[in-house]
């Protein structure tokens, strides 16, 4: 973490209280501790428009074929919060 040791006011440095200190800390450590579900939504995200540029193959009107090849497709974006690096390492599928 930084090390906080003071702040300017209207330009005069002054040392922080230790109370102002900790809140800071605390404050850089939730942040800090947050950084995996910012970047799980991140990665979700991605996901989601990775199947949404696929739901076409869906559509009732679809070749079976098709609807086929995209099946397991899908499915591996639909897993992609279990891979095990999940959400740092992601293994992306290939489409078909």
């Amino acid at each position: 973490m930084t090390q906080h040791t003071h702040k300017f006011v209207n330009g005069v440095r002054i040392d922080l209280t230790p109370e102002e200190i900790a809140e800071i800390e605390a404050r850089e450590a939730e942040w800090l501790a947050g950084a995996d579900a910012r970047k799980a939504a991140k990665v979700r995200g991605e996901r989601n428009e990775k199947l949404a540029a696929t739901d076409w193959t869906q559509a009732a009107d679809v070749p079976q074929s098709i609807k086929d090849s995209y099946a397991s497709y899908r499915q591996a974006l639909r897993d992609i919060s279990n891979q095990s690096g999940f959400p740092n390492e992601i293994t992306w599928p290939i489409a078909p």
